[in-house]
């Protein structure tokens, strides 16, 4: 039976494919002049209160950016120079130690305006207007679009000549695409690889 976009898609699967859909893009999110983490700098800078920041860091983390944070409120006072370059050292530090908490390299600023593609504007979007319907509706396109084809490809080659090796082959890579495809959507749906149970993880 050929998958359709009527078909139900558990919330979860959407929520594991949201990952597998953006992970790249993500992981850069938080270091753009207009990511969330500097947003929340400036309002930070802005009032004095350093407690709007400390939840982009682990609590091991967070005396350094305090520290970082009260040098920065004594510079930017000196002067307008002054405040532009103590305020970047303090998205700078903020965001480098953030991405460090998550394993990722910090490489850099980067400037405000980005194509983050649609998954990452949709998520905030859902977040900003309270309703995750339009949301789920770009996933389930999303999901349907990224393993549709494969299914199709698989099934295709499913009927092949025994004695055919090239179909085959054209088969069994056209299977592994789509198999690996729904495993990597259920790990990260329920957080164990296949076989983990026993002693041997399924691979191809």
């Amino acid at each position: 039976m050929i998958l359709t976009k009527s078909k139900p898609i558990r919330l979860s699967a959407i929520t594991a494919f949201l990952f597998l859909f953006s992970f790249t893009q993500s992981l850069a999110h938080c270091d753009g002049l207009d990511g969330p983490v500097v947003k929340d700098a400036r309002k930070a800078l802005e009032s004095g209160n350093v407690k709007l920041v400390l939840k982009w860091v682990k609590q091991e983390q967070q005396e350094e950016i305090i520290s970082a944070f009260n040098k920065t409120l004594t510079v930017r006072k000196l002067s307008p120079e002054a405040k532009d370059f103590a305020d970047m050292y303090f998205f700078e530090t903020l965001v480098r130690i953030h991405r460090a908490g998550e394993g990722a390299p910090y490489t850099g600023l980067k400037p405000a305006g980005r194509d983050l593609g649609p998954a990452i504007p949709a998520a905030d979007k859902a977040i900003e207007s309270g309703s995750a319907k339009e949301l789920v509706k770009f996933l389930q396109d999303a999901m349907h679009n990224g393993l549709h084809p494969l299914y199709v490809s698989a099934l295709s080659k499913k009927n092949f000549d025994p004695n055919d090796v090239n179909a085959g082959r054209e088969y069994v890579k056209a299977y592994v695409e789509y198999v690996h495809f729904v495993e990597k959507v259920y790990q990260m749906t329920t957080g164990t690889a296949h076989g983990e149970e026993n002693s041997e993880a399924h691979s191809h």
